[in-house]
């Protein structure tokens, strides 16, 4: 997926001005940046639940407008920061959900829609959960149903809104770990939003920075997290060091 030239207003603020960034296929690509950055907003253009003011959303060297709102379902999935659902609601069923773009009024679900089902379940490891009701779950395997429903679309690109909020330490982890195993297992082209540096470093091939609605780096996640660049778009001081055991840089914050 590309933005090109994307300009976007609040009302009559302006925020995006002539905004342009390509999504790597077969990669995770994670937004990060400050509250009001432009991350989440960045992320509705490129799912077409905003609309850009001028320039254009590509999806499969064709301009997102060109789609109808059914066929992009069926090629993006999109797992939301605030999921609202009935309590009594089956996991089974709510990842049933999914397969919504590819049902007709008069077609009941058939045995190629159960096996997409199940594959979701088998994914995410909700099988043994697949008939508890929503609100007998924790958070993390209720997002983990979340993730399932959007799987069901099968789709070859799955974005994510701060997947991770509200989830203590384990279940982030857990949820972050999933999300890698999909782009690894199946090669899924992976977008998400994180407010957690070290996570985006970790988890991510590459990062979108953003800063009052202007992209400030786009490229490879470790050459884009520098010391310097976290105190241009974040105000804080920091040191960028090296884990042995992760095999990867973290960030650590200087307070003083």
């Amino acid at each position: 997926m590309e933005a090109k030239q994307i300009t976007f207003r609040y009302g009559e603020n302006p925020f995006m001005q002539k905004l342009n960034t390509k999504i790597k296929e077969g990669s995770i690509t994670t937004i990060i940046g400050p509250n009001g950055s432009g991350k989440s907003t960045l992320l509705n253009l490129f799912v077409n639940q905003l609309k850009p003011n001028s320039g254009d959303i590509w999806l499969e060297d064709r301009n997102l407008k060109s789609y109808k709102q059914k066929t992009i379902a069926e090629k993006i999935a999109i797992v939301y920061q605030h999921n609202n659902v009935p309590g009594d609601i089956t996991v089974e069923r709510l990842v049933g959900y999914g397969r919504t773009p590819y049902q007709s009024f008069w077609n009941s679900r058939d045995d190629e829609e159960e096996e997409v089902i199940d594959w979701a379940l088998m994914v995410t490891k909700l099988q043994e959960l697949r008939h508890k009701k929503i609100s007998e779950l924790s958070g993390g395997e209720r997002q983990r149903t979340f993730i399932a429903m959007a799987l069901a679309q099968k789709t070859d690109i799955l974005f994510l809104d701060e997947p991770t909020t509200y989830l203590d330490i384990y279940y982030q982890y857990e949820i972050l770990h999933l999300i890698r195993e999909l782009n690894q297992k199946f090669s899924m082209t992976i977008i998400m939003v994180l407010h957690d540096i070290n996570q985006a470093i970790q988890f991510s091939d590459n990062v979108i920075i953003m800063k009052k609605g202007k992209i400030v780096f786009d490229g490879p996640v470790r050459e884009g997290i520098t010391e310097q660049r976290i105190e241009e778009v974040y105000g804080i001081r920091s040191m960028i060091q090296w884990s042995e055991q992760n095999q990867c840089p973290y960030m650590v914050p200087l307070l003083v």
